[in-house]
């Protein structure tokens, strides 16, 4: 009886580690994939939206590798400073097992508050112009196929139409298990809220959404961004765990990287690997677009 070639083995070790310190490599110092679950960041990023992180952007933490919640070291290296209307994927500082992606709006030594929905950065209110319609939908999974229907609007997949012609507004459209639905009146169901622009004091312009102006986030305290520390929150202002809740200030450290481009999006019943599955339930407008 031949005996196993230990050469065969040999290289059949060597192709699977180094596969791994490749791959580990590569999510450690250039791009690291994410997935988002949450609708925090509507309008910029969608629930099923698949995601690249640049790692590079402002350098390294120990959060930058696998297992990172070891406390290896401390600081950063190649450390650049990130500026102000960046969205970026941080470590959540009360609990190490979560990722989270906001959008940054103080540094160290900025005053931040909410007073009646509107932000102030240092004392001075941030502009907030061309007020639009949005839509939020969220809706039963097994209803998909047969659409949704409230006043003249329907959806029908990944689409809203009103009047029988496509929708002029912007929207997101997102399917639950039918469960989820049911858990409590009002989960689901397809959401009117208000999309401004919002400019920064640095001139960056970006989309946010509000349902209301007297959500319980919408009057805060001020805050005081402490120094290596930053201040984060959700372009969805009511519907967004950030700064102003119990995530609080978060560590410089604590930061992943740069929000890159979205490569993937679904309505999130549309595993990738499945193709013949994806039909409507495929966002293709959105991938490929860049995140500002």
């Amino acid at each position: 009886m031949p005996l196993k070639n230990p050469n065969a083995v040999r290289e059949w070790f060597n192709t699977i580690f180094y596969g791994a310190l490749i791959a580990i490599i590569f999510r450690s110092f250039l791009l690291e994939p994410f997935n988002i679950p949450s609708g925090s960041m509507i309008p910029t990023l969608h629930v099923g939206d698949h995601i690249f992180v640049e790692k590079w952007s402002y350098g390294y933490s120990r959060y930058s590798f696998p297992f990172g919640s070891w406390h290896l070291f401390d600081g950063r290296f190649l450390s650049t400073e990130p500026d102000v209307g960046d969205v970026i994927v941080f470590r959540n500082p009360v609990n190490e097992g979560q990722d989270f992606v906001k959008r940054l709006i103080g540094r160290a030594g900025d005053k931040i508050q909410i007073k009646e929905g509107r932000l102030y950065i240092n004392n001075k209110i941030v502009p907030r112009d061309n007020p639009r319609k949005y839509v939020v939908a969220i809706l039963p999974k097994s209803i998909r196929s047969v659409g949704f229907y409230k006043d003249d609007m329907a959806i029908k997949g990944n689409k809203i139409w009103v009047n029988n012609e496509p929708a002029k507004f912007n929207y997101t459209i997102e399917y639950k298990p039918d469960s989820y639905c049911k858990m409590a009146e009002g989960l689901c169901g397809a959401f009117d809220a208000t999309e401004y622009t919002e400019t920064l004091p640095n001139g960056v312009k970006h989309s946010i959404i509000e349902m209301v102006d007297n959500a319980p986030y919408d009057n805060t305290a001020e805050f005081t961004v402490p120094e290596g520390h930053y201040f984060f929150m959700g372009d969805n202002r009511d519907n967004s765990s950030d700064s102003r809740a119990e995530i609080g200030f978060v560590p410089r450290d604590n930061m992943l990287g740069k929000v890159w481009f979205i490569w993937y999006s679904h309505n999130y019943y549309a595993p990738m690997p499945f193709v013949w599955t994806w039909g409507n339930k495929m966002r293709w407008d959105r991938i490929g677009n860049g995140i500002d």
